[in-house]
């Protein structure tokens, strides 16, 4: 009972302090490729306003000092050529290739849409030169990725593929059962109606999450903080 409350608490201080921003998401789901075992977790950003929307995502870095050299990618970019490998890859959103042979077992990062040509979503210079066109991230360098379109509304709650509460930012692909690491990252959003205020929320997430692969983010506690 003392878990439950204190759960209950926590969400009560997040939707308090952050007004919409609910918590990061993690679905899991295991399958197998080039006869490697893997595991794909998902995570999404959860809000409880209509019309919520995600324009960027930045501050992200592993909060341990273990490799971000983690993660598989099967992309039909140059850097990839649709092998599963951890060497080579983007996280370019737009680049997942196959629906059937590719994206399942391809690690990217997105504001929502799907990952398919016409997506919006870019990185930010904080990925240095090379930009997103590598396996891993550099740690340690807030990078971040952002709606280049955003009047698309692709980072929108209830715009297909989002759901009505939850929008994509990433997909990550590891070996199973691996310990993919704890995640710092931050968002900004508004209530998706024209001249809306941005608002910002800064919390984590694990790849796995503990429980039922959900967390919930005190974004409060460090959102109050501005770009």
């Amino acid at each position: 009972m003392k878990f439950v409350a204190s759960m209950a608490l926590a969400a009560a201080v997040s939707s308090a302090a952050s007004a919409t921003f609910v918590s990061y998401v993690v679905t899991k789901t295991s399958t197998t490729n080039s006869g490697v075992a893997l595991d794909v977790y998902r995570v999404f950003a959860r809000f409880d306003g209509p019309t919520d929307t995600v324009l960027n995502a930045f501050n992200f870095n592993r909060l341990d000092s273990a490799s971000t050299n983690i993660f598989y990618h099967k992309d039909n970019s140059s850097y990839n050529g649709g092998v599963l490998s951890k060497a080579y890859g983007t996280w370019a959103p737009q680049l997942t290739g196959s629906p059937t042979l590719n994206r399942p077992f391809d690690s990217f990062l997105t504001i929502g849409g799907n990952p398919v040509a016409t997506n919006s979503t870019n990185a930010d210079p904080s990925w240095g030169g090379a930009g997103w066109n590598r396996p891993d991230f550099p740690n340690g360098a807030n990078v971040g990725w952002f709606n280049s379109n955003p009047p698309n509304l692709q980072g929108r709650v209830g715009v297909a593929p989002n759901t009505a509460t939850d929008v994509l930012l990433g997909q990550f692909v590891v070996d199973a059962g691996a310990n993919g690491g704890n995640y710092n990252l931050k968002i900004g959003y508004n209530s998706g109606i024209s001249g809306a205020a941005v608002q910002f929320a800064e919390t984590t997430f694990s790849l796995p999450a503990p429980g039922a692969l959900a967390l919930l983010g005190l974004a409060g506690l460090a959102g109050r903080r501005r770009r």
